[in-house]
């Protein structure tokens, strides 16, 4: 059965190349045209929004100063969302920095066997977001023209966001708890995770100097001198953002190809259908199609909408499309995880309910965007949004935000592991 669901696929793959062929021979300017703007994509958004932030967290890993955080935030995410203090430090870097980031990292912790296969895939269902550079700058600015959605728009994203997490810390329950990376052991000496602290345990006072210790150890492990560490952070965000940007020019032309064939407007023409059905706008179904294969391109017809139909809709929809990343974003953690046992499928559904929750959100705090946009709208300027994602001063904006998330999670970490100290003081000795 396995066997024949892979030679079906490995079909539908060599039918979709071929066909890709034949059309580039007969339509060369069009699909040139795709690939362009497809590469255009990469070079003036991507690259600069991903390329320092890779080589960050790669630094970051071989200093051991990931450890430093994991260490100090296991007091937070353990009870929470069921992963190692680790996944605090993913978090903040996704949330700032945008997929796949938040996947890269999960991965990378995954070969070092810092996380078994079930908290990886929790750790991916909730780290892979949108940054707030594109969702502020491009999709409310840009493709709206309307600064006073941001703020619905961001805290929609990432509440579901944490909603999810919070939905999949009862994922794999059945799993076996206590089994570690085994799988992918190999030759080389392996760093050690921070050692989860039992429930039944009163909690340690000491857990800056264990997270220094922590620190200390795996920079004892990887043993590299810091040329050569900055070499190899160097050149593995390369061919990391070389990949990304090939699967973006290869989807920005499988687009333009379903277009060429009129499968989009039959997709198209299927979903008008089904929306009539319950009573919501045919037009919708342009970006919801569009969305589905990259996100760019279903934000911006979204954005289109926004001036002949309901405002309101046409911001969900977009919350919905960001939630989902289009299979764009999953094609890019399917060639990021492939190196790991960590399946897809928990990642996809999780997707789907990030999306859903999304959408429901923006409608319940829809009321409230003419308070909203005073809070935190004045942060971003919308006159600065055509060098928004492409400019240094963007990557600083985003170095910022991740540093204020990491703070605000430390100080989250800080006061759960205090509560905990003194409700364990509090226990009569009997009970302890």
């Amino acid at each position: 059965m396995i066997r024949q669901a892979y030679s079906a696929a490995y079909l539908c793959l060599f039918l979709t190349m071929t066909g890709m062929l034949a059309l580039f021979i007969l339509y060369p300017q069009p699909l040139l045209q795709a690939s362009m703007q497809g590469l255009d994509i990469w070079w003036e958004v991507l690259f600069p929004a991903l390329f320092p932030f890779l080589v960050i967290s790669e630094l970051m890993l071989g200093f051991g100063i990931v450890h430093f955080f994991g260490t100090l935030l296991d007091p937070l995410m353990r009870p929470l969302f069921r992963v190692p203090g680790l996944g605090g430090f993913v978090l903040a870097m996704g949330f700032a920095s945008g997929y796949p980031v938040g996947s890269r990292l999960t991965a990378q912790l995954r070969e070092q066997q810092l996380i078994s296969r079930t908290e990886g895939e929790r750790l991916i269902s909730f780290t892979t977001t949108s940054d707030p550079i594109f969702l502020i700058g491009a999709v409310s600015v840009g493709f709206f023209h309307q600064a006073e959605i941001a703020v619905v728009l961001a805290l929609a994203h990432y509440s579901a966001a944490l909603l999810v997490g919070l939905l999949y810390r009862f994922y794999g329950t059945n799993e076996n708890k206590v089994r570690r990376a085994n799988s992918c052991r190999n030759d080389h000496a392996q760093i050690q995770p921070p050692r989860p602290i039992p429930d039944d345990t009163p909690p340690s006072g000491s857990l800056l100097r264990e997270a220094f210790m922590a620190m200390h150890r795996s920079r004892i492990i990887q043993n590299k001198p810091v040329g050569t560490l900055l070499r190899e952070s160097i050149q593995s965000a390369v061919q990391l953002v070389m990949v990304i940007g090939g699967l973006v020019v290869f989807f920005s032309v499988l687009i333009a190809c379903l277009e060429i064939v009129q499968i989009l407007d039959r997709l198209y023409d299927i979903l008008a259908v089904l929306f009539a059905f319950i009573a919501l706008p045919v037009s919708f179904s342009v970006p919801i199609v569009s969305g589905l294969f990259e996100v760019t391109l279903g934000a911006k017809h979204a954005g289109n909408l926004a001036g002949t139909e309901s405002l309101k809709l046409a911001s969900a929809t977009a919350a919905l499309l960001l939630s989902w990343g289009g299979l764009s974003v999953h094609a890019q953690v399917a060639s990021l995880i492939n190196r790991t046992d960590m399946r897809m499928r928990p990642f996809i559904a999780a997707r789907l309910i990030h999306g859903l929750l999304a959408f429901v959100l923006v409608l319940l705090l829809w009321p409230f965007t003419p308070h909203l946009e005073h809070v935190l709208l004045p942060v971003w300027s919308p006159d600065a949004q055509s060098a928004f994602a492409v400019s240094f001063t963007s990557s600083l904006q985003v170095i910022r935000l991740f540093l204020f998330l990491l703070l605000g999670l430390l100080l989250l970490s800080w006061l759960m592991h205090h509560i905990r100290r003194i409700v364990h003081l509090l226990r009569p000795p009997t009970s302890r």
